[in-house]
């Protein structure tokens, strides 16, 4: 059986966007009524992946969760519908209507308070956004007051406040934007960064081009040549460099971008994901204008300098040796680039100790020799009431499976970026004031949970076999929901529930759990109230709503499986179990924890690579910059060397005076780079987790890497120096 994901829209969804079919036709209005025939538009990229681009797949039939659908149309290449994320990207759009005969009882088609769809709108020409948008607000509250018996408490104060608010959707709901738009900036300054060292590379080259040549330069202003000519002269030679530099860039910006596109979307890989890895050429066309304006920027001050030689010179002699002073230019390039790659490094290191924190932090669960199974048990035609018994089964079946130890399945597990959240209500207190935050997570699970992956229970005890139907309804809560709810008091024993007042008796407290890290977002907040409640037991509301809800949330989604130990072949296992229960259940994927976690943290794990490439790059080209000053200063002070080695200096003496004018060059750099490093720590602090941004561990490793690059860049020209013949040098001058 294979799995896509499906997306409901509207019948004018596609009219709404533009967008044409490829082979047979898109949805209408009248798809979307109720009654309808069922049908289906298929994605172009699914239609030639899946099914070969065969023209016969318009007008087949496909069961979808168990309902005959007729697909109608395909999609064009390149669109991925309205809202473009990371994960779950639609194979499928379905009629919103759809949804009721999909989900049946646990419909949130006709719900007034459900919120799960996105809406945009296109304007028609002519129409004034603010007056549309001032209309619609009017038409908002007129439809919210004609719900207000439908309210909670709390909502009945508040939904006056609530309003409407347009925002461009030529991009659609720009999901993956907001969440990767700073962490994107943040690479784009460390590029920027990068191309400042590149440029002081560009900016030394060209003015040791010039100073070397200072001669031919001087006897050519002699000659009669102008100035203006031999600085164009030298900015043709920079901007060729520049050119060329922009044409090896355009390279590395094709593999750079696939390599972002593998680190941002490392579990599903790129393919999975509907962007073209390709760059834009508008944006390449930029960089190279960049590349371009950057050669004439740095090299106009070199060429300008080199142009202003005395003609004198020619006459005495150009060549004789001169003092380190003259290269004053050079050595300012020098340390601006130590300073600037100390603040690539002290960024690298930040944002790798960062995500090591994140990885390795203490979760509340045990993580080794963990998995979670991934189903779907709304792929099937089993009834909310039959759960209970189907994992009940699943639970015996994986548990005499070689090699696993326990098996707890879960409405969803920890890390797996799902969250349900209610307002609590506590027994025997008023309803809280609209203000109060009394919100929390919770989750279904089956008895067995939190012995699965290793949770402690700070008071009372866990879920039970014995918590069941016909037993009162328990609850076990974690720390902060004691916290927050119970300070100072005993929580096991009290009664809470969810939304109204009326329920505020529904469970029972029966123990309290350390804090479970739930969610992969908020990383840097405590973790929030959060209750798990059993798959055995269930609460007869008496509004339609709570009751659908309490359908709903018996369907399971994970299961978490510990099987200590290096296993090999979990998945296969796990597979041929399920489908000894039921050949029909959906198994998605079978996932380590440590897997999980780190694509949590996949995101950070691409920022914090990416500025490491970078950091090392910087460095690199720091080291080439200095390189390229101390060889320069050796030769034009071979002379000098010479005669102070005649005169009696050793070739220790000699080897000390070189160290020295590389070292304090790096030393002034590093001085200027701290307090900038530091800087930068506080600009991107929202990108750390567990690290100050002046931490000095940090600080300390970029400045000694640094400056053993800076050692490592002086080996060559100071064996130069120390290899000076005073014959030679006193023949020379």
């Amino acid at each position: 059986m294979d799995t896509f994901n499906g997306q409901n829209v509207s019948g004018n969804f596609f009219r709404t966007l533009g967008v044409q079919p490829w082979i047979g036709r898109l949805m209408s209005d009248a798809d979307d009524t109720e009654g309808a025939p069922l049908v289906a538009v298929m994605s172009y990229r699914v239609w030639q992946t899946k099914y070969a681009s065969d023209p016969s797949v318009v007008g087949a039939s496909f069961q979808v969760n168990g309902h005959a659908f007729t697909v109608i149309g395909v999609t064009p290449p390149g669109f991925y519908g309205a809202k473009l994320s990371g994960w779950g990207m639609p194979d499928f759009w379905l009629p919103i209507t759809s949804e009721q005969v999909l989900a049946g009882v646990v419909s949130r088609l006709k719900r007034p308070n459900g919120n799960y769809l996105d809406i945009l709108g296109r304007v028609r020409p002519g129409v004034n956004p603010q007056s549309l948008e001032a209309k619609l607000r009017v038409e908002f509250h007129d439809w919210l007051a004609s719900h207000v018996q439908d309210m909670e408490p709390g909502e009945k104060q508040l939904w006056q406040q609530q309003t409407i608010h347009f925002i461009p959707g030529g991009a659609g709901v720009a999901a993956m934007r907001d969440e990767y738009k700073d962490g994107l900036k943040l690479l784009l300054i460390a590029a920027g960064c990068v191309l400042l060292v590149a440029c002081g590379n560009l900016a030394n080259m060209m003015l040791a081009r010039g100073l070397r040549n200072r001669a031919q330069v001087s006897v050519r202003v002699a000659l009669g040549a102008s100035r203006i000519r031999l600085v164009r002269g030298a900015l043709v030679e920079s901007v060729t460099l520049a050119v060329v530099g922009g044409i090896f860039g355009i390279a590395v910006a094709y593999a750079g971008t696939r390599l972002i596109l593998y680190l941002a979307f490392e579990m599903g890989g790129p393919n999975h994901v509907p962007v073209n890895p390709a760059p834009s050429w508008p944006v390449l066309l930029f960089t190279m204008g960049i590349s371009i304006l950057t050669g004439v920027l740095f090299g106009i001050a070199p060429a300008w300098m080199t142009s202003h030689a005395d003609p004198v010179e020619a006459l005495r002699g150009a060549n004789r040796s001169v003092g380190g002073g003259r290269s004053w230019a050079q050595k300012c390039l020098v340390i601006a680039q130590a300073a600037m790659s100390l603040v690539l490094l002290s960024a690298a290191a930040l944002l790798a100790q960062s995500l090591r924190n994140l990885e390795h932090q203490n979760f509340g669960f045990e993580t080794q020799g963990r998995y979670i199974a991934s189903i779907n048990p709304t792929l099937s035609t089993y009834k909310p009431e039959q759960m209970e018994q189907l994992f009940r089964q699943i639970d015996d079946r994986l548990q005499h499976t070689p090699g696993i130890k326990m098996v707890a399945p879960a409405l969803y597990a920890p890390m797996t970026g799902d969250s349900w959240n209610e307002g609590i209500r506590i027994q025997g207190r008023p309803e809280p004031g609209p203000k109060e935050d009394t919100g929390a997570g919770w989750a279904r699970v089956m008895p067995g949970f939190f012995e699965t992956l290793g949770a402690k229970m700070l008071l009372g005890r866990t879920l039970t076999d014995d918590d069941t139907a016909s037993t009162f309804n328990v609850a076990v809560v974690n720390e902060a929901f004691a916290k927050l709810f119970f300070k100072d008091q005993n929580p096991i024993g009290q009664h809470f529930g969810i939304d109204r007042l009326r329920y505020a008796s529904t469970y029972q407290i029966v123990g309290v759990v350390k804090d479970m890290r739930y969610m992969t977002w908020d990383y840097k907040d405590p973790v929030g109230p959060m209750f798990w409640v059993s798959e055995k037991q269930n609460v007869l509301y008496d509004d339609p709503v709570f009751s659908d809800g309490e359908k709903w949330s018996h369907f399971l989604y994970n299961i978490v499986i510990w099987a200590p130990g290096d296993q090999v072949g979990v998945e296969e296992r796990v597979r041929r179990a399920l489908a000894s229960v039921d050949a029909s259940l959906v198994l998605n994927s079978v996932d380590s924890y440590s897997k999980v976690v780190s694509s949590d943290f996949q995101q950070q794990n691409m920022i914090a690579t990416l500025t490491t490439l970078f950091g090392l790059l910087g460095l690199v080209l720091a080291a080439l910059g200095l390189y390229g000053v101390m060889a320069y200063t050796v030769e034009q002070r071979t002379n000098e060397i010479g005669l102070r080695m005649a005169l009696g200096a050793g070739r220790k003496h000699v080897i000390v005076m070189v160290l020295r004018g590389a070292l304090w060059q790096v030393g002034l750099g590093l001085g200027l780079g701290i307090p900038l490093a530091v800087l930068a720590g506080k600009l991107m602090k929202d990108q750390l987790f567990g690290v100050v941004p002046w931490d000095p561990k940090m600080l300390a490793a970029a400045t000694v890497l640094l400056a053993l690059a800076a050692l490592v860049a002086s080996v060559m020209p100071v064996r130069r120096a120390a290899g000076v013949e005073p014959m030679i040098a006193l023949r020379n001058e």
